[in-house]
């Protein structure tokens, strides 16, 4: 065998073997492809009912906002209503109710005279016998 026969064969070997590297490499290649796809499609047959449910969950959502925003605005209407009855009640009996009650204390004023003339009467002090008067207040009565 010539040395171009040698090389020949070697070359024939070596290429044999990463030919069969090659397929073995695609045979998983392609195993992995089939996985994928398997996986693909189930994530799909459960995405589709969960975004339906998804979907169900804003729309109710979205009713209950609508109901709140109803109430909102019933209860604004119902807090401007009592503010303006407010004010209404307000001067309407404001007014004349604070008249009356000055009319009341003149009246009660004039009837029961002026008590403001007659001097008031120091209070009485009462003795504890047995206790002693703290030093500060021993020095405010030696004043009176």
């Amino acid at each position: 065998m010539s040395g171009g026969e040698v090389a020949g064969i070697l070359v024939a070997v070596f290429w044999a073997i990463l030919v069969s590297f090659l397929a073995v490499a695609l045979a998983r290649l392609a195993q992995t492809l089939r996985a994928t796809t398997k996986l693909v499609a189930d994530v799909t047959d459960q995405a589709v009912p969960l975004l339906a449910d998804a979907s169900a969950a804003v729309r109710s959502a979205q009713t209950q906002i609508d109901r709140v925003d109803a109430i909102a605005s019933d209860v604004q209407e119902v807090t401007s209503n009592a503010s303006a009855l407010s004010t209404t009640v307000a001067s309407t009996f404001g007014g004349p109710l604070v008249k009356v009650a000055a009319f009341g204390y003149g009246v009660r004023r004039a009837l029961g005279g002026r008590k403001d003339d007659v001097p008031t009467q120091k209070p009485r002090r009462t003795v504890i016998v047995g206790r002693t008067v703290p030093a500060s207040r021993r020095a405010k009565r030696k004043k009176d």
